[in-house]
């Protein structure tokens, strides 16, 4: 049975996204750099900002007719 993943990232994109295509011409394949921040307070009371790096690839293929 196939199934479907799903994620939503909100935050700030680090570069310029970037495509390239295959060999063949047949596939864009994009890259995203996303930065997302986690903003907390600690046992202490004190802020705490965690900054996590997502690579993100996309495969666009142009349908076959």
């Amino acid at each position: 049975m196939a199934s479907i993943n799903k994620v939503i990232l909100i935050g700030n994109l680090g570069r310029d996204p970037e495509t390239r295509y295959t060999t063949d011409g047949g596939t864009a394949i994009t890259t995203l750099n996303i930065a997302t921040t986690r903003r907390y307070r600690n046992a202490e009371g004190q802020t705490v900002s965690e900054t996590e790096w997502h690579l993100s690839l996309i495969h666009i293929s142009e349908p076959t007719r």
